[in-house]
């Protein structure tokens, strides 16, 4: 096969001219390889980690510290996916924190390609967050595949989006029984 081969190539599923470096709020879903259960089991509603799962939580809760204008809302770590919200803030951050990040790209911007990340951007912090639990899961685990490629991604538009995905977050261990992911 060649190298220019479409198999090769990866379509992403990112707004192409959108500006992922923008404030605002997104709700993101990364699923483990294979949809595996491999982060923790989900007893009376509540969700008991493994030592991969300790490792995921651990790991999500540095994000701040790596990308200091990033703060984590809530989050909850599920059997074989995650799902967070993650806020990207301006240094002197003024009116609604829920606002819908509405700008696209310019001429001059830089756009995310393979090889080529932009840093403090969406891509760029999941990437990393990605990268950081595998070598760990490698490392101290002699886990090799983790993550299923890609995660999928929503930009919060209004605080009623916020408060209905936090809603869904937080009774996501609840309904872990009739979750379509749901495997014994």
């Amino acid at each position: 096969m060649s190298g220019n081969s479409a198999h090769f190539h990866r379509r992403s599923i990112r707004y192409k001219e959108y500006d992922y470096t923008q404030p605002g709020a997104y709700f993101l879903t990364f699923l483990t390889w294979h949809r595996e259960c491999i982060f923790g089991k989900i007893t009376n509603g509540n969700i008991d980690l493994y030592d991969l799962g300790n490792i995921t939580k651990q790991l999500w809760m540095e994000i701040p510290y790596h990308f200091p204008n990033v703060e984590i809302e809530p989050y909850v770590i599920m059997p074989n996916h995650i799902h967070g919200i993650i806020t990207i803030i301006e240094r002197n951050r003024r009116g609604t924190i829920y606002r819908a990040p509405t700008k696209i790209r310019n001429s001059d911007s830089v756009e995310e390609r393979f090889g080529k990340p932009v840093a403090g951007s969406i891509p760029t912090i999941i990437r990393s967050y990605k990268a950081a639990v595998s070598r760990r899961a490698r490392k101290e685990l002699g886990m090799v595949y983790i993550w299923q490629r890609n995660y999928f991604e929503h930009i919060i538009r209004d605080e009623n989006e916020m408060n209905d995905i936090l809603l869904y977050i937080q009774s996501n261990p609840i309904n872990w029984l009739s979750d379509p992911e749901y495997t014994l």
